[in-house]
């Protein structure tokens, strides 16, 4: 028995033998770890600093150091390798160490206090100039950094303060730009702005670092002495506009989703009367002549057939308006106040434009009008609404737009030429003329034809329209479109005679001189 197990058991070391050499032997290297303990400390008081982080690099996992500023690192491959400590407000240390397998290494990191970042310089230079004057009412604010380079980042917010106001308008946020456009502002009023520089906290990124920069002041140019208004269409938002005659001052008066239309300077030339459905009703209203203190002052509408707000006019010494509420001519004081019913229109009429003049004891021209608009008339009243005398008939052809000469001798109108009676209103041929108001005056075509010398008289193909006379009484102001219904009008001047033809502005209507 003994026997056989001993050549089982040599059996078995040749077949292990044979094994063996039948194949190439492996080298497998065991892996090495060592022990690593951190201290960390400041390096000024040499007090502990807890809850620091504590890295390898290779990794080996992130530990926090505790009360004692102590680290274990247990299970550190053994070799060379990078330790770091990082704590906020503190500069982050590296270093190299060599752990020994089966041993443990103690290192001890002492950090420095990180020194304080400074904040951004102020902002200096700023254009316009701190205590500019006439400056425009949109305006570019600029500034420049001081001691900063381009690693710095800074950023920039931009507040603007109006007159006294509390609020700002908060022109720039956390901007990398170091200028803004300020925009919407208004005339002879002064501005304050300032800035705030902002620049990225190296130390503890966290909050920036902040500097908050002078105040800075200008102030607008007075409003200008605008001496026209008129009706604009832009984006099919129709508003109000004032421009001096070159169109360098143009000013919007009137904002918003509605339709604002038939512009008049009050004589005095304190106020601006104008015409608005922001009631779902044509309504007249007044404002200053910088769009300010809008004040409605009708309650019966200024409205009828073909009359959107178009019917009124002021007093000759600006203390009172007449306008037409369908077949009813009223006078009003401009406050509001005052109603009263002057005139009533014939039968199946109603009143549209009028003009008020005080010479020659003091008249009133009306136009009376059908339901059809080319259906149309025009008389001279008593201020007071009576003794109604008819100046002239219904014409073929629309007859519109009645106006005073400055003494009251000669109502201004226009017609169209070509007697073309259309439901819709379109008119081929409409032109400026002249009636006096003496027995026995005839009509005087002041719009004429453009067929003889160059510059004078009306293109073909186009219709004059709502002319007035000039404040020296020598010219008109008056709108000149092509005849299609398509057309931007333009707002043109002429002398009495038709010469002398200068267009003032595009994409304008309605125009009043003072």
């Amino acid at each position: 028995m003994k026997t056989a197990l001993r050549l089982l058991a040599a059996w078995g070391y040749f077949w292990v033998l044979a094994g063996l050499g039948g194949c190439e032997p492996v080298t497998v290297e065991p892996t090495s770890y060592g022990e690593l303990v951190v201290t960390v400390l400041d390096s000024g008081s040499g007090q502990p600093l807890a809850n620091t982080g504590v890295s390898t690099s290779p990794a080996s996992g992130s530990f926090v150091t505790d009360a004692r500023g102590q680290a274990t690192l247990a299970q550190v491959p053994a070799g060379t390798l990078a330790v770091s400590a990082r704590r906020n407000n503190y500069t982050t240390l590296t270093t190299n160490v060599t752990v020994t397998a089966g041993s443990t290494q103690a290192i001890t990191l002492l950090l420095d206090k990180a020194t304080a970042a400074a904040p951004p310089d102020l902002p200096a230079r700023p254009t316009p100039a701190s205590g500019a004057t006439g400056q425009p009412t949109t305006v570019t604010l600029s500034w420049h950094p001081t001691g900063a380079t381009k690693s710095d980042s800074l950023t920039y917010d931009v507040a603007l303060f109006e007159g006294n106001a509390t609020a700002p308008r908060l022109l720039l946020s956390n901007s990398r730009d170091s200028s803004v456009v300020a925009t919407g502002l208004r005339y002879g009023t002064i501005y304050f702005w300032q800035v705030t520089v902002r620049k990225p906290n190296p130390v503890s990124g966290g909050n920036a670092l902040t500097t908050l920069g002078r105040v800075w002041s200008f102030q607008t140019s007075p409003f200008p002495d605008n001496r026209y208004v008129y009706v604009r269409t832009v984006n099919d938002i129709t508003d109000i506009y004032s421009s001096d005659a070159a169109g360098t001052s143009v000013v919007q008066l009137t904002q918003g989703q509605a339709v604002e239309a038939a512009p008049q300077f009050n004589p005095s030339r304190d106020l601006i009367a104008y015409a608005s459905n922001a009631t779902g009703q044509w309504q007249l209203y007044t404002m200053n002549l910088d769009g300010t203190d809008k004040q409605r002052i009708t309650t019966l509408s200024a409205e009828g057939y073909s009359n959107n707000g178009v019917g009124y006019r002021w007093s000759p010494d600006g203390a009172q308006l007449i306008y037409a509420h369908y077949n009813q001519l009223y006078r009003i004081n401009r406050d509001g106040t005052g109603l009263t019913l002057l005139a009533t229109a014939p039968a199946n009429r109603h009143f549209r434009e009028c003009d008020w003049t005080v010479q020659n004891g003091g008249r009133l021209v009306v136009q009376t009008i059908g339901s059809n608009v080319f259906d149309s008339e025009l008389y001279l009243l008593n201020v007071d609404g009576s003794n109604s005398q008819l100046l002239l008939g219904n014409l073929p052809g629309r007859l519109d737009s009645p106006s005073f000469s400055t003494d009251g001798l000669s109502v201004a109108y226009t017609h169209d030429a070509a007697g073309f009676n259309d439901p819709g209103g379109r008119q081929l041929d409409a032109r400026v003329y002249t009636l006096g108001l003496t027995a026995g005056a005839t009509p005087v075509d002041v719009s004429g034809t453009a067929t003889s010398t160059a510059g004078q008289g009306k293109p073909l193909g186009t219709n004059d329209l709502l002319p007035r006379y000039s404040p020296t009484s020598y010219s008109f102001i008056f709108v000149n479109v092509p005849n299609d219904n398509r057309s931007i009008p333009q707002v043109w001047t002429m002398s009495l005679d038709g010469r002398s033809r200068t267009q003032l502005f595009q994409n304008a209507t309605q125009p009043d001189w003072k």
